[in-house]
Protein backbone atom coordinates (compact mmCIF):
# COMPACT_ATOMS: atom_id res chain seq x y z
CA UNK A 1 0.00 0.00 0.00
CA UNK A 2 2.61 2.21 0.77
CA UNK A 3 4.10 1.73 -2.70
CA UNK A 4 0.94 2.60 -4.30
CA UNK A 5 0.96 5.36 -1.94
CA UNK A 6 4.51 6.25 -3.03
CA UNK A 7 3.70 5.69 -7.11
CA UNK A 8 0.33 8.10 -6.39
CA UNK A 9 2.96 10.79 -4.93
CA UNK A 10 5.48 10.46 -7.71
CA UNK A 11 2.91 10.80 -10.63
CA UNK A 12 0.85 13.50 -8.85
CA UNK A 13 4.23 15.45 -8.19
CA UNK A 14 5.21 14.48 -12.26
CA UNK A 15 1.95 16.09 -13.20
CA UNK A 16 2.14 19.21 -11.03
CA UNK A 17 6.09 19.48 -12.25
CA UNK A 18 4.30 19.81 -15.89
CA UNK A 19 1.65 21.63 -14.95
CA UNK A 20 4.38 24.31 -13.51
CA UNK A 21 7.04 23.73 -16.24
CA UNK A 22 3.24 24.77 -18.75
CA UNK A 23 2.57 27.56 -16.32
CA UNK A 24 6.38 29.09 -16.65
CA UNK A 25 6.14 28.50 -20.24
CA UNK A 26 3.42 30.17 -21.06
CA UNK A 27 4.42 32.95 -18.78
CA UNK A 28 7.31 33.07 -21.04
CA UNK A 29 5.45 33.53 -23.60
CA UNK A 30 3.72 36.25 -22.69
CA UNK A 31 6.13 38.13 -20.90
CA UNK A 32 7.78 38.13 -24.59
CA UNK A 33 4.50 39.18 -26.00
CA UNK A 34 4.12 42.20 -23.33
CA UNK A 35 7.66 43.49 -24.63
CA UNK A 36 6.71 43.14 -28.21
CA UNK A 37 3.68 45.24 -27.28
CA UNK A 38 5.71 47.87 -25.11
CA UNK A 39 8.09 48.67 -27.88
CA UNK A 40 5.55 48.43 -30.45
CA UNK A 41 3.94 51.06 -28.28
CA UNK A 42 6.81 52.98 -28.11
CA UNK A 43 7.78 53.11 -31.52
CA UNK A 44 4.28 54.53 -32.11
CA UNK A 45 4.18 56.94 -29.17
CA UNK A 46 7.92 58.35 -30.94
CA UNK A 47 5.50 58.62 -34.14
CA UNK A 48 2.83 60.62 -32.72
CA UNK A 49 6.05 62.84 -31.47
CA UNK A 50 7.05 63.11 -35.01
CA UNK A 51 3.96 63.77 -36.36
CA UNK A 52 2.91 66.30 -33.70
CA UNK A 53 6.61 68.27 -34.19
CA UNK A 54 6.08 67.91 -38.02
CA UNK A 55 2.49 69.85 -37.76
CA UNK A 56 3.32 72.23 -35.21
CA UNK A 57 6.27 73.00 -37.87
CA UNK A 58 3.84 73.13 -40.64
CA UNK A 59 1.31 75.45 -38.30
CA UNK A 60 4.47 77.93 -37.54
CA UNK A 61 5.49 78.18 -41.41
CA UNK A 62 1.94 78.60 -42.73
CA UNK A 63 1.30 81.56 -40.13
CA UNK A 64 4.42 83.18 -41.13
CA UNK A 65 3.49 82.54 -44.91
CA UNK A 66 0.09 84.41 -43.75
CA UNK A 67 1.97 87.47 -41.94
CA UNK A 68 3.93 87.73 -45.18
CA UNK A 69 0.88 87.46 -47.63
CA UNK A 70 -0.64 89.92 -45.60
CA UNK A 71 2.57 92.39 -45.85
CA UNK A 72 2.31 92.05 -49.51
CA UNK A 73 -0.93 92.27 -49.53
CA UNK A 74 -0.59 95.67 -47.96
CA UNK A 75 2.27 96.55 -50.42
CA UNK A 76 0.51 95.62 -53.44
CA UNK A 77 -2.81 97.86 -52.44
CA UNK A 78 -0.46 100.92 -51.58
CA UNK A 79 1.14 100.29 -54.46
CA UNK A 80 -2.26 99.92 -56.69
CA UNK A 81 -2.91 103.58 -55.11
CA UNK A 82 0.27 105.50 -56.01
CA UNK A 83 -0.45 104.18 -59.53
CA UNK A 84 -3.85 105.25 -59.55
CA UNK A 85 -2.74 108.43 -58.47
CA UNK A 86 -0.34 108.77 -61.01
CA UNK A 87 -2.31 107.42 -63.92
CA UNK A 88 -4.74 109.90 -63.06
CA UNK A 89 -2.61 113.03 -62.86
CA UNK A 90 -1.17 111.12 -66.28
CA UNK A 91 -4.29 111.28 -68.06
CA UNK A 92 -4.88 115.19 -66.25
CA UNK A 93 -1.49 116.23 -68.27
CA UNK A 94 -2.35 114.42 -71.84
CA UNK A 95 -5.69 116.14 -71.22
CA UNK A 96 -3.90 119.28 -70.83
CA UNK A 97 -3.71 121.90 -74.29
CA UNK A 98 -0.28 122.92 -73.74
CA UNK A 99 0.85 118.93 -74.31
CA UNK A 100 -1.95 118.56 -77.02
CA UNK A 101 -0.50 121.56 -78.79
CA UNK A 102 2.88 120.19 -78.25
CA UNK A 103 2.37 116.71 -79.56
CA UNK A 104 0.96 118.53 -82.56
CA UNK A 105 3.88 120.81 -83.26
CA UNK A 106 6.33 118.10 -82.69
CA UNK A 107 4.03 115.11 -84.71
CA UNK A 108 4.15 118.05 -87.41
CA UNK A 109 7.94 118.27 -87.42
CA UNK A 110 8.43 115.00 -87.48
CA UNK A 111 6.44 114.73 -91.08
CA UNK A 112 3.01 113.53 -89.93
CA UNK A 113 0.10 115.13 -91.69
CA UNK A 114 -3.14 117.12 -89.85
CA UNK A 115 -5.16 113.99 -91.09
CA UNK A 116 -2.30 111.65 -88.91
CA UNK A 117 -2.40 113.88 -85.54
CA UNK A 118 -6.52 114.28 -85.73
CA UNK A 119 -6.28 110.76 -85.73
CA UNK A 120 -3.45 110.48 -83.13
CA UNK A 121 -5.09 113.16 -80.59
CA UNK A 122 -9.35 111.96 -81.28
CA UNK A 123 -8.87 116.08 -82.15
CA UNK A 124 -10.58 117.32 -85.29
CA UNK A 125 -8.77 118.43 -88.69
CA UNK A 126 -10.09 122.08 -88.35
CA UNK A 127 -8.03 122.04 -84.79
CA UNK A 128 -5.44 120.70 -85.83
CA UNK A 129 -5.00 123.46 -88.65
CA UNK A 130 -5.88 126.06 -86.46
CA UNK A 131 -2.83 124.71 -84.15
CA UNK A 132 -0.01 124.91 -86.58
CA UNK A 133 -1.53 127.96 -87.70
CA UNK A 134 -0.42 129.38 -84.25
CA UNK A 135 2.57 127.70 -83.93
Amino acid sequence: MSDILLILFTISEIVLLGVVILFFLRLKKSENLLSALQVKQEEFIKRLQFNTQLENELVATFEQRQQELVALNNKIEDRAAELKKLVKQADEYCKSPQFMRELIIKGHRAGKSPVQLAKTTGLSLEEIELILDQA
